[in-house]
């Protein structure tokens, strides 16, 4: 059975400007591109000096960089859901990964509720033009989470999280179909390179709506596992350094772990580059605003991936799967020329609920969800920015995990399914941002607010998979 959730009211958080033109030939064409798995420093403008990435890098020098931007969760489903509906894991949806009917009935992953609002049907009522490009994972084709239901005028890509995990698949969605690819049989390499097929359809959707609003969302499968990238491509790092090859069933085999790696990045940089490049060519350059984040942290099969050897998330602890710094802690970048100030910096504290609050903002509408728009602080007023009292998880994977963040406070609760009665760790982040001093003894009235936060913020979920811990 599918299960189905009622939508929940929440109260309005999102506040407009009367500052901003909302006319409908002044709103902007929006581009949100979301990389899978990227660490928080594996872009050279976050710090990173061995893998090349020149187009993001110069995104950053032309818009504005937040350093202290989050995921809704450290892992794809639940991030995406969050990201696109602007819940945080407390009230949305999808709380983890969950797939539909077993080995033999598999229908894709939970799918989201028929009628739910999301950045693409909130920008369908103001005119704009559809589409979605790369990885969904948040219900099949044809489901009440298709996304051809759910706002989107063109889908094209990997539907389902599982399918994506090879880069030479035996085809890819194509709106309410399949696209068969020739030549992939989804084993180590093939004819036919998913994420160039990707990128070309995005480029082609702008280009043939060049003359009308788009909203272009770009969840990128780059750099999720397995590690594969063309030959050509992997020759830029190939022999750069010493390498341990993977052999393990967990994905692909790979002789150049490490090369491989680097490339792939370098590969999706290379894709927003070729956007950034067609936006020239057209002329719209400045009339579109972009966003660049990740869903989640690093993967944490160091086997496959070397975060330590790449400084994947610098001093944070944690890595995809886990609420600490790590898991969840992204890039996110946002360039709108004439609007945000090239090269600047902020630290607000925001996370991707906040997406839909934000583009509603920039186009004059109102929602009600957990975020809070931050476009004060992309046009230069922070005395105008409105700030989150918190920012909340609450992740049922891993063993099921919650983490609050107030101010300087940090308090992470694990292993809930086992162990719901889990004590909370608390963390000053201003002293510790590593997350390896739990004062949590030190400061007990603390602890006890940021406990009476985490009743306030959950809502039993329907579906029992996504239950654990206690519940209100």
């Amino acid at each position: 059975m599918i299960y189905r959730l009622a939508l929940l009211a929440f109260p309005l958080l999102a506040a407009s400007l009367p500052a901003q033109d909302h006319s409908a030939d002044k709103l902007p064409n929006i581009i949100f591109m979301m990389a899978d798995d990227l660490g928080y420093r594996e872009l050279g403008s976050y710090g990173q000096t061995k893998i090349e990435t020149p187009n993001l890098d110069r995104l950053a020098s032309d818009g504005i960089r937040f350093t202290h931007h989050y995921s809704s969760a450290p892992v794809c489903a639940p991030a995406r859901c969050s990201l696109i509906t602007g819940m945080h894991g407390g009230h949305a949806q999808v709380n983890d990964n969950l797939e539909v009917g077993g080995w033999n009935s598999f229908r894709g992953q939970y799918p989201l509720a028929s009628g739910t609002l999301t950045i693409a049907s909130l920008l369908k009522q103001k005119g704009y033009v559809c589409g979605a490009f790369g990885k969904w994972g948040l219900g099949e084709v044809g489901s009440t989470g298709d996304p051809l239901a759910l706002g989107f005028d063109r889908f094209f890509g990997y539907n389902c999280q599982r399918h994506a995990h090879n880069y030479y698949p035996r085809y890819l969605v194509d709106d309410e179909g399949k696209r068969q690819l020739d030549g992939n049989d989804r084993g180590r390499t093939g004819k036919q390179y998913a994420p160039e097929l990707i990128a070309g359809e995005l480029l082609k959707f702008i280009r043939d709506n060049k003359d009308k609003r788009f909203f272009a969302y770009y969840p990128s499968v780059i750099p999720h596992l397995a590690l594969q990238v063309p030959d050509e491509e992997l020759k830029h790092y190939e022999g750069r350094w010493t390498e341990t090859a993977y052999t393990g069933k967990s994905y692909q085999p790979n002789k150049t772990p490490r090369a491989t790696y680097a490339a792939m990045i370098t590969y999706l940089d290379k894709q927003v580059g070729r956007i950034l490049e067609l936006l020239d060519e057209l002329g719209l350059t400045d009339n579109t605003l972009i966003f660049f984040t990740s869903d989640n942290g690093t993967t944490h099969l160091k086997k496959q991936v070397d975060y330590e050897f790449f400084d994947s998330v610098g001093k944070l602890r944690g890595l995809k799967g886990s609420v600490y710094e790590g898991g969840i802690r992204v890039p996110m970048i946002v360039k709108w020329p004439g609007h945000v100030e090239p090269g600047s910096t902020t630290g607000l504290l925001s996370a991707h609920y906040d997406a839909l609050a934000t583009i509603a903002d920039v186009v004059g509408a109102k929602v009600e969800s957990d975020g809070i728009s931050y476009l004060p602080t992309l046009l230069g007023k922070p005395d105008a920015q409105k700030r989150h009292d918190f920012l909340y998880w609450d992740f049922g994977g891993y063993g099921g995990q919650i983490a609050v963040r107030k101010g300087k406070w940090k308090g992470v609760l694990r292993n809930l399914r086992k162990h719901p009665d889990a004590k909370v760790e608390l963390y000053d982040l201003e002293r510790d941002e590593s997350e390896r001093d739990n004062v949590a003894g030190d400061h007990p009235e603390i602890v006890a607010e940021l406990m009476k936060i985490v009743r306030n913020s959950r809502r039993k979920p329907a579906v029992k998979q996504f239950r654990f811990g206690p519940y209100k």
